[in-house]
């Protein structure tokens, strides 16, 4: 078999759009109140809050980023014409700003994979054009990881904004890098395998889910966090599997998102369907269920009290009256 089929059997899975669950997605307690605000996106993986507060979406396999209405869930077009999957999975990934200019972290589209495009961070230009910034594809592969791989080019797969640059993780070769907009990378931290995930930054810190190694265990979904000068990583909580986001709410109180039960399947196959949840933060290092039986969630963000969650099959679900301190833990 084939170098680029062995990669399209271990990943294609992940990124298949699928049909949208009939399941319901349920509050765990009897506050917050769940709903579908969008449905038939195609491969929806990151998003953002844009600084018009508005949920921008990847649609990884349209090659395109959403506009969504966070009140009516009505959907635009903001950008088209990013690489598509090579392999299943890759093409856009998650997208970040930075003022009023839009960042697209694009994986997996290499010559390496089978590909023809850049593995890194492009800037928005216009509705059609973008700008290489950064080719994190080529930095991995002229610097290896010590941690076993098989795509020399990595898989980033989370894009966080840091210091008038970016962070990115790199759930293949278990790192993050840091990256400037003149295109210089460099690796801030290395891990084991953990699979890391979603990131998120208040202040010093940097917060950071684990997904955990397959077959993903309870215990090996992690949020932890670490400074820029850390040579690791502190727990900061454990408990919940297959993390895949981690993010703060109202009253800086932290939440992650597991997207559920590992299935058993191959490494990069996504949970069983209806067993992701919304978790919150505990002091006590632990998690406690916000909203349970999400549909292969991929990406949240929260607008005051109101949690979106991106899932892979397409829909956003809008999870109302997520309560801040003094339950959670406070960063």
């Amino acid at each position: 078999m084939s170098f680029a089929r062995r990669l399209s059997v271990l990943f294609a899975a992940l990124i298949a759009v699928s049909v949208p669950s009939a399941a319901i997605a349920a509050p765990h307690s009897g506050n917050p109140t769940a709903s579908r605000l969008v449905t038939g996106l195609q491969g929806g993986l990151g998003s953002t809050i844009g600084p018009d507060g508005a949920l921008y979406v990847t649609e990884t396999a349209a090659g395109r980023i959403t506009r969504v209405d966070p009140q009516t869930g009505a959907t635009t077009t903001y950008a088209s014409g990013l690489p598509k999957p090579v392999i299943g999975l890759g093409g856009a990934t998650d997208i970040a700003f930075l003022g009023h200019t839009a960042y697209v972290l694009v994986t997996l589209v290499s010559p390496d994979v089978g590909g023809s495009d850049i593995d890194g961070i492009y800037r928005v230009d216009g509705p059609h054009s973008f700008t290489v910034v950064a080719n994190i594809g080529q930095f991995a592969i002229n610097h290896p990881p010590a941690t076993p791989f098989q795509v020399p080019s990595g898989l980033q797969f989370a894009l966080q904004p840091y210091r008038g640059g970016f962070l990115v993780t790199d759930g293949h070769h278990n790192r993050v890098y840091r990256v400037t907009l003149d295109g210089k990378v460099t690796q801030l931290i290395a891990f084991g395998n953990i699979v890391p995930t979603g990131l998120a930054v208040h202040g010093n810190t940097i917060y950071m889910a684990e997904a955990g190694p397959v077959p993903h265990l309870p215990e090996n979904g992690k949020v932890v966090s670490f400074g820029p000068k850390s040579a690791t990583a502190t727990q900061v909580a454990s408990g919940s599997p297959l993390l895949v986001d981690v993010e703060f709410g109202r009253g800086r109180t932290l939440y992650a998102l597991s997207q559920g039960v590992g299935s058993g399947g191959p490494p990069g196959s996504p949970a069983l369907p209806d067993t992701g949840a919304l978790v919150k933060v505990n002091a006590d290092g632990t998690f406690t269920d916000v909203t349970d039986r999400l549909d292969r969630p991929t990406s949240l963000e929260f607008i005051g009290t109101t949690a979106y969650v991106v899932t892979l099959g397409g829909d956003i679900w809008k999870i109302d009256g997520v309560s801040g301190p003094p339950h959670g833990i406070a960063r």
